[in-house]
């Protein structure tokens, strides 16, 4: 049954609109107007009317009242619980909101109503507006929040409250306004589920809308449908008219947004929450705290190298370096240094000390090493609340949508654009390292700004220096001595996630002496202690390192949980050098990843890739994809046609020959073939005939259809006589203006039966149309 409005016609005048339709909710309007008589400035419970048997007819008016306030509550659930998604409500009120909504849907269940009067209202309306400044100063301290909370606060007392249209609208657009903030809140590709959702509802809250509103301003009524199901049957024409304008919205949003111009950068991600909790990274090292936070399983960043489709690579993705060390703490200084802008939009990453490779190729510093050359790569970062770029030790350049990048004498790179956060950059690294032959000859002549500052300790353990001593006895060079000291950590201590709460007075000694074993912070801070008070400079480096690859996209996927700690050591001539005393755990794939765990990232990482961070340079990409796509196929036509075209002579000399031996069967085979082409070219209008001439027949099998196609020949007989119909006039209107009194009164007598039959389903008016059409026929030729 296609979906219906009640709407009989709609008129235009300029800019006034005319509505004419059926008055489906006359008795749904008389008790409405009833309930809100007997309110007298208190809330009521009021129940909804009850069908008890089944061959009880439910008015199409009705169901139609009750599918509105279905669907409009299930627009404000599915906004609600789109924001809730987020995590960025608080656990009061996802509690307040959702009570009210399991209220709310209870009511309609039992098909009772629930208003507080406007007496109540207007009061808890100003009480919350103080409440939502001291939420703003005191409480979330955030004018995001605060403004969600308000929005909240409203969504609930509209519920509640509902009256007039103009409630119900409100209702709506505040619905609306939960799924905006969500697309502030989140990144996540689940958004786009949710989003797809709440479209779904919002075509069908305002298609029922419409249609309620056209019943309630209809002024000719219409015969009642004898169908007890008509209910059933509009429910089934909503459920498959909405999902496909749905989809048509989407669809059409889509080639928007992706084809209108881009001024700027994706910003969406800027305003997402992310902190330290969330990606166990820090700018700092506080000793026991990543032990409870790592243990997360949310992705951070994807990133993709040139060239490597396998997974070949196990790097670290350096963060900052920390070089002071209080005994429990490890931090940086401040210290910043701004980089500039090349011409090609790259900033240049000076090396600080560290090893890499020269422009040429041939290694900065003298002797041997293991060359893998430079690396260039791009990453797609979530809003973790961070501006430290993650780069491959060791960065040459850094390239993105940022205007201001700076660099500390740790070698870590900065975002100081707080227009951008970041979110998409390209950088090249230099990943060779020199021999372990050329580091055991560097020697101990450390430059002055090196050794002071990554040598000084404050007050230790007395037993630190000789358990030391005793680990790298052996050694006769600093490079053996700091791989005694990396190999004893991996194979004498234990790596665990669960620290004791308990604070202690030296986290390094007692995690040396006593518990021997602890997190990646303690490995890591225990060697560079140990390095220091053997005269070798180092430094604890925060950042993450993961080997998860997904061969889908070509992807390294790092998380939350691969947040890491390793340590530099300090080589004359060499720079600074990785060591990781941590123990290996489970490399690879994690347990239980499947190949549908690895479509579904690979379906996030678009989303962030072409959705959130769609810029400029991405609409560049997909226009330079497109146009070559279209240049890939029309060279593949014509290659194909000049490949085939002495073939194709072939075949035409070969049908012209048969031809000219049958001219007769090949005359008759091309008239058939003509024949066809034109009946096919014309199908369209052969079967509106055939289907027009069915309804001349027998017009009492599709009364609404006959009658329109009897008043469209009347209107079109009329106009060739000299009455032409406007647009803007209704059916009555136009008779009201023929002036002739005998073609008047038929063409009145031919409408009445028309609108009977086309809005009241009439088989005996549809039958009387031919008929009426000829008494038109004759009135106008007399």
């Amino acid at each position: 049954m296609p979906l219906r409005s009640p709407c009989k016609r709609r008129v235009t005048f300029g800019a006034r609109t005319k509505l004419e339709g059926l008055p489906f909710f006359e008795a749904l309007s008389n008790n409405r107007s009833a309930h809100n008589r007997n309110l007298n400035g208190h809330s009521h419970l009021v129940p909804m009317p009850q069908y008890h048997s089944q061959t009880d007819a439910i008015p199409l008016g009705k169901a139609i009242d009750h599918y509105f306030h279905l669907s409009l509550y299930l627009l404000v659930l599915t906004g609600f619980g789109t924001l809730a998604s987020t995590g960025g409500l608080d656990l009061p009120t996802i509690v307040v909101v959702g009570v009210s909504l399991a209220a709310r849907g209870y009511l309609l269940a039992k098909r009772r109503s629930l208003v507080i009067s406007e007496r109540w209202t207007t009061p808890l309306t100003v009480v919350y507006f103080v409440f939502f400044v001291i939420d703003f100063l005191l409480l979330s301290r955030s004018f995001l929040t605060a403004t969600v909370h308000l929005s909240l606060f409203a969504v609930v007392v509209r519920m509640f409250s509902l009256r007039r249209e103009r409630d119900q609208v409100m209702l709506a657009i505040l619905a609306f306004l939960m799924v905006l903030a969500s697309a502030v809140l989140t990144v996540d590709s689940v958004f786009l589920l949710f989003f797809a959702t709440f479209m779904l509802m919002a075509v069908a809250t305002f298609v029922l809308m419409e249609m309620r509103r056209s019943g309630q301003t209809a002024t000719i009524p219409a015969r009642p449908s004898d169908d007890p199901q008509e209910h059933r049957h509009l429910a089934f024409s909503l459920a498959r008219v909405a999902p496909a304008l749905m989809l048509m919205i989407l669809a059409g949003a889509a080639v928007v947004f992706f084809v209108l111009p881009r001024m700027s950068a994706g910003y969406l991600g800027a305003y997402s929450f992310g902190t330290d909790f969330s990606t166990g990274f820090s700018d700092r090292v506080q000793l026991g705290q990543i032990g409870q936070i790592q243990q997360s399983n949310a992705v951070v960043m994807h990133i993709q190298i040139d060239g490597d489709t396998v997974g070949r690579y196990d790097l670290r993705w350096r963060g900052v370096a920390l070089a002071n060390f209080d005994g429990r703490n490890w931090w940086n200084s401040r210290e910043q240094f701004p980089l500039q802008r090349q011409g090609d939009g790259r900033f240049g990453v000076p090396s600080f000390g560290t090893w890499r490779l020269a422009a040429n190729g041939m290694p900065s510093a003298l002797g041997g090493w293991a060359r893998q050359g430079a690396i260039h790569y791009r990453v797609l970062m979530e809003p973790i609340g961070t501006n430290v770029f993650f780069l491959a030790p060791w960065a040459r350049t850094v390239r993105g949508d940022y205007q201001r990048v700076s660099v500390d004498p740790g070698a870590a790179v900065y975002d100081l654009d707080s227009q951008h956060a970041i979110s998409r950059y390209e950088a090249e690294s230099d990943v060779s390292s020199p021999l372990a032959e050329s580091l055991r000859a560097a020697g101990r002549n450390y430059p002055p700004q090196v050794a002071p500052k990554y040598l000084q300790l404050p007050r230790l353990d007395p037993r630190i220096l000789p358990l030391a001593e005793q680990i790298t006895a052996s050694a006769s060079n600093n490079f053996d001595r700091a791989a005694a000291l990396e190999q004893y950590l991996k194979t004498q201590y234990g790596y665990t996630l669960q620290m004791s709460r308990t604070p202690v007075r030296d986290p390094i000694a007692d995690f040396l002496f006593d518990r021997k074993q602890g997190h990646c912070e303690y490995f890591a801070s225990s060697m560079a202690v140990m390095l220091r008070l053997l005269g070798i400079p180092s430094r604890v480096v925060n950042g993450f390192r993961s080997d998860e690859f997904n061969d889908l996209t070509g992807n390294y996927i790092v998380r939350a949980k691969d947040a890491h700690s390793w340590v530099e050591a300090y080589f004359p001539g060499y720079g600074w050098q990785t060591f990781d005393p941590t123990p290996g755990g489970a490399g690879g794939v994690p347990q239980g990843w499947s190949r549908v765990a690895l479509y579904v990232d690979a379906a996030a990482s678009f989303w962030r890739e072409w959705i959130i961070s769609y810029d400029a340079s991405h609409q560049y990409v997909l226009g330079q994809t497109a146009l070559n796509g279209t240049r890939g196929l029309w060279e593949g036509a014509r290659l194909w046609a000049r490949d085939h075209y002495a073939a194709m002579l072939e075949w035409a000399r070969r049908n012209q020959a048969r031809v000219e031996k049958s001219p007769g069967r090949w005359g008759a085979t091309g008239l058939v073939v003509a024949l066809l082409l034109l009946a096919l070219g014309n199908a369209r209008r052969i079967l509106r005939m055939l289907r027009e001439r069915g309804l001349q027949l027998h017009p009492e099998r599709s009364p609404e259809q006959a009658a329109s196609m009897w008043y469209e020949r009347m209107t079109r007989f009329l106009a060739r006589q000299g009455v032409p119909k406007p647009t803007t006039q209704t059916p009555r209107e136009f008779v009201r203006k023929i002036d002739d009194e005998t073609l008047r009164t038929r063409v009145a007598q031919f409408t009445d039966a028309y609108e009977s039959a086309r809005f009241g389903n009439s088989p005996q008016d549809a039958q009387r149309l031919p008929g009426l059409y000829e008494e038109v026929e004759l009135a106008n030729r007399k």
